[in-house]
């Protein structure tokens, strides 16, 4: 059972058997599912298995690129704006707060038992199959989505050199569509260590940026204005929106946490490589912890010293707000300009293109992932669990691109504009997975005490355990409620925007349909804690990890690792 080293998959073959005294399942292996070239298969066909080419150095990166998007670098211009610097600081801390339990309650569930499919498989073994099936679909849907989207906001970065009446916006979607193909069928190594340096691309930005604001913010740029915390006191920290006095202050405060959770979607896509890292039981772990620290450095700090750079009245961020997705939106641009700086705009928005082009590749990435796990699970039709010898499953990531065609849709005005509410209608998917994943992790802690699992046999343990994950979702759940509030208030359209409230909503009912649907047509229950699955294949993944570490321990007495100790200490934490 090498997963090492080369040789022919096989079959397997096992069986479980209930143990009535310890009240969890066990298995007999007559043979390892993992092959000899590292796949992961399943029993009932190795053509379904994926390959663990991911390492750990990979996933770090990917985790926090998932988490580094326009999000940062744009959406904080049209927050800032609405809310003032104070309301954004404190929705991103509490939010980013939000993030790192989500997270922790994944990297727990992930790491004792990480199988391939994302999410779903959790939610399926710990709460009921009826919510894996729900979790699966919208998360499905949305990148389904948000593929598409992001095609269609690089080819609008374009547009900062090339208008579109020299050359037509579809021109560039086609071109970023076949490279995007290309690296999710070349194989999962070669798209890992794409996206580790597109990732790498994304956190150097980010912190030229956070050092080049703070050069700013002490009077180091050509006017020499040492701005300091003057903003925060005039015009002020906190702006009132939609209202005025107290109440107005504080409804611009939520739209920052609303504005903020979008910001943050995406860091959890680390679940759905679980099914192919290497020693996910190391990888996934590391890369959960340092998700804490890379908030509070890639964020927080970028958000404080925004607020420190740039007014929230100020005419060139208002202006900025009008824009598209190129550099002219970001407000960086706006305290680079303002400071009299020229040259770095267009510098800038070479670095969003790779912020937009990593989004669309990582998203395709699970997407494919998403409707593979799907249908190994017999969710979806069953061709879409079928890969190649490389571990691609080639029709889910087939599907999933020719679903990107209607990334063309953007191309006119008119069909852009359905294609917008789409778009608006999927977003709160991402925050009905934030959902799903503490509910999973609350039914998977109070299973494992049920069934006497030691909390010190766990190869990662949530910090704040069920309770930072009831935290978690109360929050998750009342901003999920109140995201599209400005729809409740007067406006220009009335006292009632009935299409926001739509878009913003219909993903919810939609979530419930599906959970109940399933459960109706299946008869389904919810499983008890001491019934829930915890043990199904863990023995695979026990042995997996038991081979990871030899493999540790045969490099390290040949010298394989040197330098591994400076790249941890010094290096690792960021990158």
């Amino acid at each position: 059972m090498a997963i090492f080293g080369g040789g022919k998959a096989s079959s397997t073959s096992s069986s479980e058997i209930r143990d009535p005294e310890k009240n969890h399942y066990e298995l007999k292996h007559r043979e390892s599912p993992i092959t000899d070239e590292g796949h992961l298969t399943t029993e009932e066909d190795p053509d379904k298995s994926l390959k663990r080419g991911l390492s750990s150095r990979q996933i770090s990166m990917i985790a926090i690129g998932g988490a580094i998007g326009t999000g940062l670098l744009i959406g904080t211009g049209s927050a800032l704006a609405r809310a003032g610097p104070g309301s954004i600081l404190i929705a991103y801390t509490f939010i980013g707060i939000i993030v790192y339990l989500v997270m922790a309650a994944l990297g727990e569930m992930a790491a004792w038992i990480p199988c391939p499919g994302g999410f779903a498989p959790f939610a399926s073994r710990f709460v009921d199959p009826a919510l894996g099936f729900s979790l699966g679909y919208t998360y499905l849907f949305k990148y389904l989505i948000t593929t598409p989207n992001q095609l269609t906001a690089s080819a609008l970065v374009l547009q900062y050199w090339l208008a579109p009446d020299r050359v037509n916006p579809g021109v560039w979607i086609a071109i970023f569509l076949v490279a995007i193909v290309c690296i999710n069928y070349f194989g999962i190594k070669f798209f890992g260590e794409f996206e580790f340096w597109l990732s790498t691309i994304k956190v150097l930005t980010i912190l030229g940026i956070i050092i080049l604001s703070l050069i700013l913010a002490l009077g180091g740029g050509p006017n020499h204005d040492r701005t300091g915390f003057r903003y925060w006191k005039n015009p002020g920290a906190f702006k009132p929106y939609l209202a005025t006095g107290g109440a107005g202050k504080f409804y611009g405060f939520w739209s920052s946490m609303v504005t903020a959770v979008f910001a943050f979607l995406g860091t959890e896509l680390v679940g759905v490589t679980v099914g192919e890292a290497e020693n996910p039981r190391k990888a996934i772990p590391r890369a959960i912890r340092l998700t804490f620290f890379r908030i509070l450095v890639f964020y927080i700090l970028s958000i404080l010293l925004l607020g420190m750079i740039v007014p929230y009245n100020s005419p060139q961020l208002i202006a900025a707000n009008k824009r598209t997705t190129s550099s002219k939106a970001s407000p960086f641009v706006v305290a680079i300009s303002v400071a009299g700086i020229s040259g770095l705009p267009g510098f800038l928005n070479a670095c969003i293109l790779f912020f937009v082009f990593s989004a669309a590749n990582s998203d395709l990435y699970i997407g494919s992932r998403t409707l593979h796990g799907l249908a190994i699970k017999g969710h979806a039709p069953k061709i879409f669990a079928k890969t190649d010898r490389r571990g691609v499953p080639i029709y889910a990531l087939a599907f999933c691109s020719v679903f990107c065609g209607i990334a063309f849709l953007n191309v006119k005005s008119s069909a852009s504009t359905i294609f917008g509410y789409f778009v608006n209608l999927v977003t709160i998917f991402g925050l009905l997975t934030w959902i799903s994943i503490l509910v999973s992790h609350i039914y998977f802690v109070n299973a494992r005490n049920a069934q006497g699992v030691d909390p010190k046999t766990l190869a990662y343990r949530a910090p704040f355990g069920k309770w930072g994950s009831y935290f978690a979702l109360f929050w998750c759940i009342i901003i999920a409620l109140t995201k599209n509030f400005p729809a409740f208030t007067k406006g220009s359209y009335g006292s009632f925007d009935y299409k926001s409230f739509i878009t913003g909503y219909l993903g919810i009912p939609l979530y419930l349909i599906m959970i109940f649907g399933y459960k109706l047509i299946y008869k389904t229950k919810g499983h008890s804690p001491q019934n829930a699955d915890l043990w199904t294949g863990k023995a695979i993944y026990d042995r997996d990890e038991q081979l990871w570490k030899e493999k540790e321990a045969r490099d390290k007495a040949e010298g394989k690792n040197k330098g591994g100790w400076f790249y941890r200490t010094f290096i690792g934490w960021l990158f």
